[in-house]
């Protein structure tokens, strides 16, 4: 049985359809990437997978549950964690409480988990005392993804984590999400346009196009662009 399981998906804003079919599912402990355009659906896929849209229609199976009911916080006890995208860390508040927002929910001592975090994390180490905002796009993308993983989500969905980011901590992200793969038995549902960066860290890579989602991409085609942008929805 896979981790998630979305199945026929339909959503829409209001009454302006925004997802018309959308089908993959991810294993426990896969990465999985969705490589889209702008304006393809993306967003609004994680956003209601993690309850924040509207589902018109078809399935959404986590951990062999039906979550089409659940509230936003209901998802999140469950397991799944968002990373949006923009972020959205506090920017009035500390790297650390940014982090102590993250583990609120968490019950008993939390100085282990946060530990933890900041050995996956240790450029936040020397920026504890740093309020959110003052911290560079790359810095608050790790923030990010920090707080997220304060909650101990099984599976975490990730809004395009290298937009606007500086090379050297793409790298960084990069590299800190396969040790933690490696480290801990986490599922990431990663959307992106850096192809690079979602083919180097993926098991399988899904296109989105139009609000459709129903063609995996073969590996040995990720390399070549004219087959990715013709996955993609757009004529090379």
């Amino acid at each position: 049985m896979s981790l998630l399981e979305v199945r026929g998906l339909k959503a829409s804003y209001g009454v302006v359809p925004a997802l018309h079919r959308v089908d993959f599912r991810a294993e426990a402990g896969e990465v999985v990437g969705i490589l889209g355009h702008n304006g393809m659906g993306k967003t609004t896929l994680l956003r209601a997978i993690m309850g924040y849209v509207k589902v018109t229609g078809g399935e959404i199976s986590f951990d062999g549950a039906d979550i089409r009911g659940l509230s936003v916080n209901a998802r999140a006890r469950a397991g799944l964690g968002l990373v949006p995208q923009g972020r959205e860390i506090f920017p009035n508040l500390s790297v650390e409480d940014n982090l102590m927002v993250g583990i609120a929910t968490q019950k008993g001592d939390t100085g282990p988990i946060i530990a933890e975090i900041l050995e996956l994390f240790p450029r936040l180490k020397r920026l504890l005392d740093r309020r959110g905002g003052a911290l560079s796009g790359g810095e608050q993308q790790l923030l990010a993804l920090a707080r997220c993983l304060c909650r101990r989500p099984k599976l975490m969905l990730l809004d395009e984590p290298t937009e606007g980011i500086q090379p050297s901590i793409i790298d960084e992200i990069s590299d800190t999400l396969k040790v933690l793969t490696a480290r801990q038995d986490i599922t990431i549902v990663l959307v992106e346009q850096n192809l690079d960066f979602i083919t180097g860290l993926s098991d399988r890579v899904y296109a989105i196009a139009n609000g459709v989602l129903d063609s995996e991409i073969p590996r040995d085609r990720l390399t070549d662009p004219q087959a990715v942008s013709e996955f993609m929805g757009f004529a090379a």
